[in-house]
């Protein structure tokens, strides 16, 4: 028995711990955003995120997961509440088929958690090893960009409210990074993000 910790969830898992995570997600959790592309770990459909950092869940072995955190698209919204990467995604039109989507999203996910201010050359890097087959890569990009600056904007406004807040209870402290820092620490910029 292995217990994995999916978008927040401990589940535990009777499977051969040779056992690849795409199998355990799509056959046992019955999650089925990441997609079986290739097998090979060549196309990227079955991208999720472990620990921060993008992954083939068809090359992935259980084996390997245990304690560690997996996070699949239905972990970033639903579709009465799309995360804003998900949002960005569906406002650029980025799909076209969608196979690939879940794992560049997923993809992309891991690239903004770590770097909110991505150049277009490292956005173009991170995602290289992903493929649309549809060739929307230029709307894929554009959605990850748009994503970028919405969290851009979303953090703003946090600051300046949390500015607003802090110079309202601490005149004498007002508008130090220093002070602010613990408000913008408590704000939710969870992986929803």
């Amino acid at each position: 028995m292995i217990t994995l910790n999916v978008n927040g969830r401990a589940h535990d898992i009777a499977d051969e711990p040779s056992t690849p995570l795409l199998y355990v997600l799509r056959d046992t959790l019955e999650l089925n955003g990441a997609k079986f592309g290739c097998g090979l770990g060549q196309c990227g459909a079955c991208t999720v995120v472990v620990d921060g950092k993008p992954v083939f869940a068809c090359l992935t072995p259980i084996s390997i997961l245990r304690g560690r955190k997996i996070t699949t698209l239905e972990g970033l919204g639903t579709e009465d509440a799309p995360s804003p990467l998900q949002r960005a995604f569906i406002e650029e039109q980025a799909a076209q088929c969608g196979y690939c989507i879940p794992g560049m999203i997923m993809r992309a996910h891991a690239l903004l958690t770590a770097n909110h201010t991505v150049t277009d050359a490292q956005i173009r890097e991170h995602m290289n090893p992903n493929l649309c087959r549809c060739g929307t890569h230029m709307r894929i990009l554009a959605a990850i960009k748009r994503a970028a600056r919405m969290h851009d904007m979303a953090h703003d406004r946090v600051y300046s409210a949390a500015t607003v807040c802090w110079s309202r209870h601490c005149p004498s402290r007002a508008r130090s990074d220093a002070g602010l820092t613990g408000l913008l620490n408590t704000a939710t910029f969870s992986s929803r993000a």
